[in-house]
Parts: C-alpha cells; sequence; structure tokens
C-alpha cells in the first residue's frame, strides 16, 4: 500500500471563528481525508499568544502564534516558520486567499510541490493593504499550479483573475442536504408574525456595508402583504433598528439578532423568501442561498459581478435584480409573495440545484482528484 498524499490546508482562521471561508476550510479539512489524504491545517491564533497545537474532529491543527492583527490580517512570525516547516512535508499545499501573510510565507519557504489557490473573492475595501500587498499576489498567483474558484462569475467579476483564466477550475461551495433536512420543524417565524397571514421573508448575515440590508429596509416601505426577519449582528444594526422605527417598519420587520445554527436552520425552512440584497462583489457567493436553497425556498439576489447570481439563477430558482435599487428589490418580493404557485416553482427548483450541483460529498471529491492529479 502506498503513502497517504498529505496535503496542507492554509487560511486566516479556523472553527469557531465564525466566516464562510472558515466553514469550507473546515469542511475541506475534515472530509479531505475520506479519500485517503492526510491534512494537515495551519491557521493563525484569533487572539494574541504562542502557538496551539491540537486535534479537533480528526483534524490535526496548528494555531501559529500571534501579536494581534493589522487590516484584518494576522502579524505572525511563527506563523511563515510554520509553514516553511510544515509544506515541506507535504505532497500539495491548499491555500485560501485572502490572506496576505500566507502569500508571504509561501514566497520565501523554498517550498518546491504543488501549490493550489482558493480565490475566494478579491480585496475590494482596502486599497492601501492592496499597494503593500499585491507583488505577494501576482506571485502566489503565478507560482500556483491550479486556482480554484467558485463560479464562473468569480473569473469574469474579478480585476486579477482573467490574466491565469488557464488555471482556473470552478468548484463550487457545497453543503450536505441531508444535515439541513434532518432537523426538526417548527414555526419559528411563523410564531413571532405580528400578521399571521403575511408572507414571511427572511436574511441572514452580518449588518455591514456590503450586504445591502439599508436597500432592504428601504425597499420594505412598499412591500405589500409581507414581514421581514433579519438574523444577524453587526456595525449597522443600530441604524437600521432606528431607521425601522422612524419608517413605520416596526410592525412589519423583525431583528431576531444572533441565532445559533438549529434556530438558523429552523428560520429557513419556515420562511417563504429568502432574500440576499448584496450591494458590492465583496459578496463573492452566499453560502446562506445554498442553505435557504436546499429547504426550497425562492431566492430573491443581486445582480454583482461576482458568484452570487451564479448560485440562485434568476427564472430558475429564484428572481435577480440591480443592487442597489430598492424600487427592483421591492418589486420582485412582490411579485412571489403575491403569486405563491411561482413561488412552489422557483422553490423545487431551487432544492434540486443545490442536491444535484452543491452537494458537499461531490464537491471534496472533486477538490481532492484536482490536488493529487
Amino acid at each position: 500500500m502506498g503513502r497517504q498524499f498529505r496535503v496542507l490546508e492554509v487560511n486566516k482562521a479556523y472553527y469557531p471563528h465564525i466566516g464562510g471561508i472558515e466553514s469550507l476550510v473546515r469542511q475541506y479539512s475534515e472530509e479531505l481525508g475520506q479519500f485517503g489524504a492526510q491534512v494537515r491545517t495551519l491557521v493563525c491564533r484569533d487572539d494574541t499568544g504562542t502557538t496551539i497545537h491540537e486535534k479537533m474532529n480528526g483534524v490535526g491543527l496548528t494555531r501559529a502564534g500571534s501579536f494581534g492583527t493589522l487590516m484584518s490580517c494576522p502579524i505572525s512570525l511563527s506563523f511563515v516558520h510554520l509553514f516553511r516547516k510544515m509544506a515541506k512535508r507535504s505532497d500539495a499545499v491548499h491555500i485560501n486567499v485572502p490572506f496576505p501573510l500566507a502569500d508571504a510565507a509561501l514566497l520565501v519557504s523554498g517550498y518546491r510541490g504543488k501549490v493550489a489557490v482558493s480565490w475566494h473573492s478579491d480585496i475590494v475595501k482596502q486599497k492601501k493593504l492592496m499597494l503593500f500587498y499585491k507583488p505577494f499576489m501576482m506571485y502566489l498567483l503565478r507560482r500556483a499550479d491550479i486556482i480554484f474558484v467558485a463560479t464562473q462569475g468569480h473569473i469574469d467579476g474579478s480585476d486579477v483573475l482573467p490574466q491565469f483564466r488557464e488555471k482556473c477550475r470552478i468548484l463550487p461551495y457545497g453543503i450536505d442536504p441531508a444535515q439541513y433536512l434532518s432537523i426538526e420543524r417548527k414555526p419559528f417565524l411563523t410564531e413571532k408574525l405580528t400578521d399571521k397571514s403575511a408572507v414571511k421573508v427572511f436574511f441572514t448575515g452580518r449588518l455591514v456595508y456590503y450586504k445591502g440590508v439599508d436597500v432592504l429596509l428601504r425597499a420594505f416601505r412598499n412591500v405589500r402583504g409581507c414581514e421581514l426577519f433579519i438574523a444577524g449582528t453587526g456595525q449597522l444594526e443600530a441604524g437600521l433598528r432606528r431607521y425601522a422605527d422612524t419608517h413605520g417598519l416596526s410592525d412589519k420587520v423583525h431583528f431576531l439578532g444572533f441565532l445559533p445554527d438549529d434556530e438558523l436552520k429552523q428560520a429557513y425552512a419556515d420562511c417563504d423568501i429568502f432574500v440576499l440584497p448584496s450591494v458590492v462583489k465583496s459578496e463573492a457567493f452566499g453560502i446562506v442561498q445554498l442553505e435557504a436553497m436546499v429547504y426550497g425556498k425562492p431566492v430573491i439576489n443581486t445582480s454583482l459581478p461576482s458568484g452570487v447570481p451564479h448560485v440562485s439563477l434568476h427564472g430558475v430558482t429564484g428572481l435577480t435584480v440591480p443592487p442597489s435599487s430598492p424600487k427592483a428589490l421591492a418589486a420582485a418580493i412582490n411579485r412571489l409573495a403575491e403569486d405563491k404557485p411561482l413561488r412552489d416553482k422557483l422553490g423545487k427548483n431551487a432544492a434540486y440545484r443545490v442536491k444535484h450541483d452543491f452537494n458537499e460529498k461531490d464537491i471534496i471529491r472533486k477538490l481532492y482528484d484536482f490536488l493529487s492529479e
């Protein structure tokens, strides 16, 4: 029997840090082993302190010591040392970006093996960081043997990837449908309705600028027969609550705060329409779309130059509207709210799409094949 194929997974953070990329890296780390890989995972500590080595759910995990963060990037000398050491004992290094420290660590590591990059999004907001980071980023992309993107939109909408198109391979993000469908169903949103006959519109995500929840609230002033449920917290929460109060939306808009995993799934299962109103391509994919679609819910998303409109398809699994348009968003919500047969049709298509195109097990198999070929 031959030696196991050795993979080093690299990312900025790891569970229990909450984030879409962190969920994916956990998925990769835990499940690549099912196909015969030996996986070790290198990340940075969320807080300050020295390096921690641990085993989590079968994953050999190293959290490099950190002095803190600068412009959302960890400051860690031990990460560079650990990367060099761990890469030498690996057949493939899989780096999840944006993560400038990993690019720099690869540059000085002397590693000559296979390099795979998962490009989750362009850096959109941190312009000052890009001035420093761009040479390292371009080195990484030139050095990479393969670049994974979740959708064609990640390539076409990127400022950088089109010149590396021949290296790009589409590897969607995935979920395990059975894990979602096995939950106990409860009228989690229904019991909170002011008007028990209202159509339930749901959003979940961090309450930050690029999510477009301010646009959603402005749209809701012209929505009929619906109530909106917002799950999540963030720096804009107080302002959004004030807007709802001062514009007569208190009876129609319910702020749920942070929801534990089971309650979040119950909310998806109990809503009628899911909305992702993001306004800039910092929203690169929107895994929340899959989480709503698996329960047969139609999605309203926006036509961003990213992967978002490639996940839920306009006229097939939901409706797509221009970003930052309260008028278009309100029209789409009203259209679905007033047409239950259309909601049912789009929702049925949505559930089918998740099971056949975004099934986690199929995607991990593809990842293993790409890494080991």
